[in-house]
């Protein structure tokens, strides 16, 4: 691709460069991490670009402590969460092994009390069937 004037205010084919100020304009390179600056000895506040510079690497450090202690943060909630959720299975367990002796001491005779239970209660339903008939 052939590039045009920077005069024209285009780079590389008709793409508009990104410009922070008079002076540092920027262009696409190959890598999507990498940013070129290309400076116009013309308008260049050097002073002005480097402080300013400065304060937004500043802000960016900043920003990324934060992420950094909420990241850690996040990361004992989530520790603290998972002992919690063993601790509970393991509670769990103990009362359903104990659940289970239980049964096996006492005998299985509840499972016999229902099914009676619900024996009783179609023969209720059926005789009260017959009645309504009549």
């Amino acid at each position: 691709m052939a590039a045009s004037s920077s005069r024209d205010g285009f780079f590389y084919g008709g793409a508009v460069p990104y410009r922070s100020r008079e002076g540092l304009t920027t262009r696409p390179v190959g890598s999507s991490d990498e940013i070129q600056l290309r400076i116009d000895p013309m308008h260049a506040d050097f002073d002005d670009e480097i402080s300013g510079l400065r304060g937004q690497v500043k802000l960016l450090r900043n920003v990324a402590q934060e992420i950094g202690s909420e990241a850690k943060f996040q990361k004992d909630f989530l520790d603290q969460l998972q002992m919690t959720v063993i601790k509970a299975q393991a509670g769990v367990k103990n009362n359903i092994r104990k659940l289970n002796r239980s049964i096996i001491k006492n005998g299985g005779n509840h499972v016999v009390h229902v099914v009676l239970f619900a024996l009783f209660c179609f023969f209720l339903v059926y005789l009260w069937s017959k009645v309504a008939r009549r």
